[in-house]
């Protein structure tokens, strides 16, 4: 598969590629999205805070998100949500610290 162009949409970043096949799973895995400023974000091997903590995402940092499931009911600075974001395998974050631009599901569910 070959990359034609990388575009930004917004706070997204999309990589167009060059052939039909998988196009639409290789875009969707590199989309990412923006941890809230000023945040270093708590990553937890499942859908809530009394999930293990797995590690610490740095302020600034972006995420990938795989696929999205419902969990604990979390406040941020995007609002309260119950949608926890899978970037990774064992890996969820919050949604109300990472712009999505959505109140709702961005990413297939888990």
């Amino acid at each position: 598969m070959s990359v034609d162009q990388v575009r930004n949409i917004g706070d997204r970043e999309e990589e167009a590629v060059g052939t039909h096949e998988g196009a639409v799973a290789a875009t969707a895995a590199l989309l990412s999205y923006p941890v809230a400023p000023g945040y270093r974000l708590n990553v937890r091997s499942g859908p809530g805070t009394n999930y293990r903590l797995v590690r610490v995402l740095s302020e600034g940092s972006r995420v990938a998100i795989s696929c999205q499931r419902a969990g604990e009911r979390v406040s941020g600075p995007y609002g309260t949500s119950n949608i926890w974001d899978n970037i990774g395998s064992g890996q969820y974050v919050s949604d109300a610290y990472v712009r999505t631009g959505s109140d709702g599901y961005v990413a297939p569910r888990c």
